[in-house]
């Protein structure tokens, strides 16, 4: 067993997983900047609706989001092929996404599952999508049934753009459990 190697092949997954999760992160966020991230300057991502680089696809999806009350988006297996001595990997990652949308001045979500198939490379010592195709493998749409969540604000707290705890912790304004 060569240690460095090992080494070398972990540090690259724990790298290529926090493009992924910074991807996720950033889209839920609306953090542009932190989404871009996942990605290197010339990227291709091609999501279905748009191919383009990584600066269209961010502007392409977080315009998509921000018309919309919330979304939340959860990674779930990951298998990833990693050469590190070459700088390449490949991926499959099986994402579920949640929407809230106003339609008909009712609230509705819109559910989705699907996977990422990526390629990564490691330029300039950093590790992110080089290649992106997403595939849904389904979706539905249901009227919204959380509205009882309304009156419990200290256990109901989202938010985007920095406005919720989970960017903010600050322990003092008022979350369940404190």
């Amino acid at each position: 067993m060569n240690l460095e190697a090992e080494i070398r092949d972990l540090a690259a997954r724990r790298d290529i997983q926090q493009a992924i999760f910074n991807y996720m992160r950033g889209q839920d966020r609306l953090d542009h900047a932190l989404q871009m991230t996942a990605f290197h300057d010339d990227s291709d991502v091609d999501c279905g609706l748009l191919r383009g680089g990584p600066k269209a696809y961010t502007d392409f999806a977080q315009g998509f989001l921000a018309g919309m009350s919330g979304s939340q988006h959860l990674i779930g297996q990951m298998d990833l092929t990693v050469d590190a001595e070459a700088g390449t990997g490949s991926g499959e990652v099986y994402f579920f996404a949640w929407h809230r949308l106003t339609e008909e001045g009712e609230d509705v979500d819109l559910f989705m599952a699907g996977r990422y198939i990526d390629e990564y490379t490691n330029k300039n010592g950093k590790w992110a999508i080089q290649r992106r195709r997403e595939l849904i493998d389904w979706a539905r749409k249901d009227k919204a049934s959380d509205g009882f969540m309304a009156d419990m604000p200290l256990v109901h707290l989202p938010g985007r753009n920095g406005a919720d705890f989970s960017q903010t912790l600050d322990w003092a304004s008022g979350t369940s459990g404190r």
